[in-house]
């Protein structure tokens, strides 16, 4: 893997026996790296819980919860599809931002311009120091592929307890049998 092919956009799929419960059959949308580090939001771990039950004075507001990762978990962050309307948006790639102007994404969801098909909130980020990310992919830890709006956003996104196994399935050859193993390997 060369650096080259790292950038914001890309997803980073857990490598099947990953050992930390955090990252197990994780799927994370990595939204920067670069020489000083990289950051992201897993996915697939949707949270029982409504955003305005994390933020005072929110609108009431249907969209998805997720765990972003272990980094920060007392800060709340999103990505959007609404770039275009919501200031300080930050492109991570065709349709797909992060983040954006706070006090106008209240405004656009109680004007019902941005609905819940459009955004998705995460409590925490999932983060690496400078070459942690690089060394572990190196490792065989994670497996890196190409971000599809659909993972993540829109009436057709896929449920995020299958999301793992779909993108891998989707990969074809050798991924497409990964996607297949079980959770957890009983050696009897």
């Amino acid at each position: 893997m060369v650096k080259e092919e790292i950038s914001a956009g890309k997803l980073l799929l857990a490598e099947p026996f990953m050992q930390d419960v955090t990252f197990q059959r994780a799927v994370v949308l990595l939204c920067e790296h670069n020489d000083l580090g990289s950051m992201g939001f897993i996915l697939n771990k949707e949270l029982d819980v409504k955003i305005a039950s994390l933020i005072s004075g929110f609108p009431d507001f249907s969209a998805k919860v997720y765990y972003g990762g272990p980094v920060q978990t007392n800060t709340i962050h999103y990505i959007h599809d609404k770039g275009d309307i919501l200031d300080d948006s930050i492109l991570i790639m065709d349709g797909v931002y992060w983040g954006g102007d706070f006090e106008k994404l209240k405004f656009l969801i109680a004007s019902e311009l941005i609905k819940p098909q459009n955004i998705r909130f995460f409590v925490g980020y999932s983060g690496w120091s400078e070459g942690q990310l690089l060394e572990e992919i190196s490792y065989g830890s994670w497996i890196v592929t190409d971000m599809d709006t659909n993972y993540v956003l829109g009436r057709n996104s896929y449920h995020s307890d299958h999301l793992w196994e779909w993108i891998l399935k989707g990969m074809g050859n050798v991924y497409s049998v990964i996607s297949q193993l079980p959770d957890k390997i009983s050696w009897n």
